[in-house]
């Protein structure tokens, strides 16, 4: 990620009703910087991927997601590939949701004609408390979460980190990248379990899956996204993002929840 952009945290000015929609172009790696707002706000575009990062959490958001905020929030905001975000600013004091945590959100064709509707600025009053009424109603969670990736504090660990992350289809095992490092297999294993949390198979698992997710998400085959990413098959690619995250990425994507009619079936 590049943190190329600082973000603009002044005050939302305030609207008629309970939400100020705002635009902000972003260019493929643009990042603003870590931020939050006194609003709730709700992070989506209509075009291209973006990426959100809160601590170790990250959400890929393409069309077809978009992410609750709650006011207060740190977060990081970029673009894997060219886009638009369109943030929706929710003053907490007219805005009846709560959700305590940062919640992905299905957007339907409906729910995106609104968010367009409510960037306009010639709405009357009226019309426009009407629609935001309906976007309020629109809003649900799906019950995905995000893939962790942790950022390591000791500088082998990270090294090791950061050489996954910049080749996600590294074949090198554990042993190979403790002698890289200069530390044996049992110092790394145990390093990378005391500032992770995870093992180490199981984080280059969520990294892989990480940078899959956006090259999915921009319209790349899930053959060429398995090999890109580490995978010899696509079917091994699909059983280690369902154990995982406990759907397909087709699924995972869309936001759709209802479960495939043969789960042993790899389908993207």
């Amino acid at each position: 990620m590049t943190e190329a952009t600082e973000a603009i945290v002044g005050p939302v000015p305030p609207g008629v009703g309970a939400i100020v929609v705002g635009h902000f172009p972003l260019a493929s790696g643009q990042w603003f910087a870590r931020h939050s707002h006194p609003q709730h706000q709700l992070a989506w575009t209509r075009r291209g991927v973006l990426g959100v990062a809160v601590d170790d959490a990250y959400w890929v958001l393409p069309p077809t997601r978009a992410l609750w905020l709650p006011g207060g929030i740190v977060h990081r905001t970029g673009a894997t590939r060219d886009a638009v975000l369109c943030g929706l600013y929710f003053e907490p004091d007219r805005c009846h949701l709560d959700w305590p945590g940062p919640t992905p959100v299905g957007v339907d064709g409906l729910l995106a004609h609104l968010i367009a509707y409510l960037g306009r600025n010639d709405l009357p009053d009226d019309a426009r408390l009407r629609a935001e009424g309906v976007v309020l109603d629109l809003l649900r969670p799906l019950p995905s979460t995000p893939i962790n990736v942790p950022t390591p504090a000791d500088d082998r660990v990270r090294a090791v980190t950061e050489a996954l992350l910049a080749d996600p289809a590294d074949p090198r095992g554990l042993e190979a990248h403790a002698r890289s490092v200069g530390v044996s297999r049992r110092t790394l294993t145990r390093l990378f379990a005391r500032d992770t949390g995870m093992t180490f198979d199981r984080w280059r698992t969520h990294a892989r899956l990480r940078a899959a997710l956006s090259l999915l998400a921009e319209g790349h085959p899930v053959s060429r996204v398995a090999h890109t990413v580490g995978y010899a098959t696509p079917s091994a690619f699909l059983a280690a993002f369902r154990r995982t995250v406990g759907t397909s990425p087709g699924r995972y994507l869309s936001g759709d929840t209802s479960l495939p009619s043969d789960p042993d079936r790899a389908q993207l």
